[in-house]
């Protein structure tokens, strides 16, 4: 009697001549190893399910696969749906979305060699749809692409001035009213700054050291091309220290003032209240 809790009773017999079979041919080996390698792609990686070229629809359920993909962050398996799209589906009204949708998904990954496949993307684009509705987006993620390479301040700033050109063209080109003008702006201002303090650190030091000649011409620098710069509290103090310390007193005071005016909170504020005070009361004198 078969023993029910035997794992191997209920398995079929296997004839001595299918198993030699087996053994000596070699297409079945490499059958077995082509299925195995199939199993341990499909457990180690989510399945792509593809429909067929020609099926009804085809394109718009790839992207919609590829649309969930992207939500849930598994950036390959959308490149793939889309990148079917792109290669097979000459005619489809979301090839020109499909190729969008691959420059977001090398965004997504966020690395070095990811970005610059991701400008590519863009790039590719704006040169195939130069009249699309949806250029305005890629020029937008141009800049912002350029945005998430930017070094520290101390460090170079190659990818943020990029990143100002490619934001700026966006404001040139396309109108104020523009749903993504906000974002541009704000990344904008963000690249700005970014600038601003690189020129910053340069200006502090000279500061630091007394150079005062060398911090006004800094600082004089950075509200002239930058007069949106997040942090100017500090520089109107520390430039209005300089001038203070090189008996320029007249052209001090007013930037002492613009600290309490437009700063109220700054953590110079005391310390412009109070110099503000002795000069004045020094021109007094």
């Amino acid at each position: 009697m078969v023993s029910k809790h035997d794992p191997h009773a209920m398995r079929p017999a296997i004839s001595a001549s299918a198993r030699e079979y087996a053994v000596t041919n070699p297409w079945v080996k490499v059958l077995g190893a082509c299925v195995l390698a199939g199993i341990m792609v499909s457990c180690g990686t989510r399945s792509v399910e593809m429909p067929q070229i020609g099926e009804f629809e085809a394109d718009r359920l790839l992207f919609e696969r590829g649309r969930v993909a992207i939500d849930e962050g598994d950036w390959s398996v959308a490149r793939e749906y889309f990148t079917q799209i792109r290669d097979n589906y000459p005619q489809s009204d979301y090839r020109a979305e499909a190729r969008l949708q691959i420059g977001d998904t090398y965004e997504g990954e966020g690395t070095q060699a990811s970005y610059v496949r991701a400008l590519e993307a863009y790039q590719d684009f704006m040169s195939l749809y130069p009249t699309h509705p949806r250029v305005a987006y890629a020029q937008y993620k141009l800049g912002m692409i350029h945005l998430h390479q930017m070094n520290s301040a101390e460090r170079d700033q190659t990818d943020t001035l990029n990143a100002v050109a490619e934001l700026e063209t966006f404001i040139a080109r396309f109108p104020a009213e523009h749903e993504l003008t906000p974002q541009v702006r704000e990344a904008l201002r963000s690249a700005h700054d970014r600038l601003s303090e690189h020129d910053y650190i340069v200006g502090y030091f000279y500061y630091r050291f007394r150079n005062y000649a060398g911090a006004i011409s800094r600082f004089r620098q950075i509200l002239e091309n930058d007069p949106g710069y997040t942090r100017r509290d500090r520089v109107y103090f520390q430039l209005a220290v300089s001038l203070a310390e090189t008996q320029q007193t007249a052209e001090a005071i007013p930037y002492l003032a613009r600290v309490l005016d437009e700063f109220n909170d700054s953590e110079f504020a005391d310390d412009a209240r109070r110099l503000l005070d002795e000069l004045a009361s020094a021109q007094d004198r």
